[in-house]
């Protein structure tokens, strides 16, 4: 193994670069991780294009990336569960425990917690990383590593469909088919939702919803949402909406196509953070709004899902490219966003 590491930095805007580092040593509690496949997410890609997100701006050199798996090759004292050889996808949010939030089971929402590639943290674009035990969760065997890198976006679907609490009977429109629409998709499946549509701009992105496993999709650049809603349902409306695009005119068509009392989950956020809303038709309808802000709790169970065979979860994949390549997978990430639903970097395995 050696004493060390590549690490793929961002080192300023549009401009990645390798380096070598140190392999670092786990401490008591954890474990040290060969990488084996990183996610690419959307949050990667705007600090890559743009430098921040809101108040979370890169200092360069970063090292971007939080959708990981890999093998446990080293175990700090005290580690108990996991041993060398084991395949392991790595929840990416370390919180302080103690807050209010952490007492009360909802560590998301931890103001103290280290999220990797959230600035000023580093992610995990390298070759090793070391993480707690507590927050690594092994693999059965009939799941390979690229499905334990993306079970991170999927945990954040499930979350999603939780908070809609979706269920058997009901019908659900996602608002967007980039990843974080599909996965939604996916898990509300796995709640037994048994009617979901997927509204987009891009044909491409909605092909991919459909062989997915999309009831039906509805092309927002060329149909107009709310009727076709309308004759899918039978005037009835959606029990569910999950917003993932973050856009004006999706969520006012969410509240658009909701159906008297149901629920709305907003997910995906807004370049300026602002909308203006409709809200009373929202308030004629009595609908409630739920807010996402990562996940909690998710992991085990989207594993589970995913390991019984109810999820086609690599096939939301649509590009694989090796670590070597990694300029060239984040500049086609940014710059081919209609085709690229999904892109992974094999680092090893």
């Amino acid at each position: 193994m050696g004493t060390k590491m590549r690490t793929a930095v961002m080192k300023g805007i549009g401009s990645m670069e390798f380096v070598e580092r140190d392999i670092p040593e786990p401490a008591e509690g954890e474990v040290l991780v060969r990488i084996e496949y990183v996610g690419i997410c959307g949050s990667d890609l705007h600090y890559y294009e743009f430098g921040a997100i809101g108040n979370f701006v890169v200092n360069p050199p970063f090292v971007l990336g939080h959708e990981s798996a890999g093998t446990v090759v080293k175990t700090g004292g005290g580690v108990t569960r996991l041993k060398a050889g084991d395949r392991v996808t790595l929840e990416p949010g370390k919180t302080c425990g103690h807050c209010e939030f952490c007492r009360t089971g909802r560590y998301n929402l931890c103001p103290d917690v280290i999220f990797f590639a959230t600035p000023p943290v580093d992610g995990v674009f390298q070759e090793y990383a070391v993480h707690p035990e507590s927050l690594c969760f092994k693999l059965p065997d009939n799941m390979d590593s690229m499905e334990g890198a993306l079970i991170e976006p999927l945990s954040v679907g499930f979350h999603a469909a939780s908070l809609g609490e979706g269920r058997p009977g009901q019908t659900a429109v996602v608002m967007g088919a980039g990843c974080i629409g599909l996965v939604s998709m996916l898990a509300l499946g796995a709640r037994g939702v048994g009617r979901v549509f997927v509204v987009d701009v891009a044909a491409k992105r909605l092909e991919h919803a459909l062989r997915l496993g999309a009831t039906a999709v509805i092309d927002a650049a060329h149909q107009d949402v709310a009727s076709e809603i309308a004759r899918l349902t039978e005037g009835a409306g959606s029990d569910i909406v999950i917003e993932t695009a973050g856009a004006e005119a999706t969520t006012r068509q969410a509240i658009a196509v909701a159906k008297k009392g149901s629920v709305i989950v907003l997910v995906g956020y807004s370049k300026s953070g602002e909308m203006t809303l409709p809200l009373s038709d929202a308030l004629n309808k009595e609908l409630t709004f739920k807010c996402v802000f990562r996940y909690r709790h998710v992991y085990p169970a989207a594993i589970d899902a995913v390991a019984l065979g109810g999820l086609r979860l690599k096939d939301i994949v649509t590009d694989i490219f090796e670590f070597d390549d990694i300029q060239n997978a984040m500049d086609r990430s940014v710059a081919d966003k209609q085709n690229i639903v999904k892109a992974v970097i094999k680092i090893a395995g």
